[in-house]
């Protein structure tokens, strides 16, 4: 009887959500959620993200979704923009974690992840990278993760989120 496969995804979530904003939709997280568990046989799911106390009610949402939340601690720039990187956060995870799983998924389209990305590949390690958009994916990832690179452009129908609607005078 062949193994269970055991796939851990690393989201850059700052990048995930602005790459499908470029693409003019919003992710359902819970249905992304799925996707990842039903195509890459992902049983854990981190999702690194900057911390802000007043968005404690997507943090909960997202917990309940399936999501083991990394939170940053977020700074504002020099314009007032909150920042949290994650990118370190991100690469010791995986790396902390390189014995609990059979092969990783990276989702974002940032350039600094290259040396990650290429460490998996070299081990056999990386299952995919997920980019957002192709326009916006790093040069450097693209060559890196080579074949094994996939974009969201085409799981608009599959993955976007839809406001459901309720008459008045009922309860959601």
């Amino acid at each position: 009887m062949k193994k269970q496969e055991n796939n851990f995804a690393f989201i850059d979530s700052q990048n995930l959500n602005l790459g499908i904003q470029s693409l003019g939709w919003k992710l359902d997280y819970r249905r992304f959620r799925i996707y990842l568990k039903e195509k890459y046989k992902i049983t854990t799911a981190y999702l690194f993200i900057g911390y802000i106390p007043a968005n404690q009610d997507l943090y909960s949402s997202l917990q309940r979704d399936g999501y083991v939340l990394i939170f940053k601690p977020t700074l504002p720039d020099e314009d007032g923009e909150v920042k949290g990187n994650v990118d370190a956060d991100l690469v010791l995870q995986v790396m902390v974690d390189d014995k609990k799983y059979d092969k990783a998924v990276i989702v974002t389209s940032d350039g600094d992840f290259y040396s990650l990305v290429k460490h998996l590949y070299k081990n056999n390690k990386l299952c995919c990278v997920i980019s957002p958009y192709t326009r916006t994916c790093s040069v450097l990832l693209k060559k890196t993760a080579k074949e094994k690179i996939c974009f969201m452009t085409n799981l608009r129908k599959k993955l976007e989120y839809k406001k459901k609607n309720t008459a008045k005078g009922q309860n959601p």
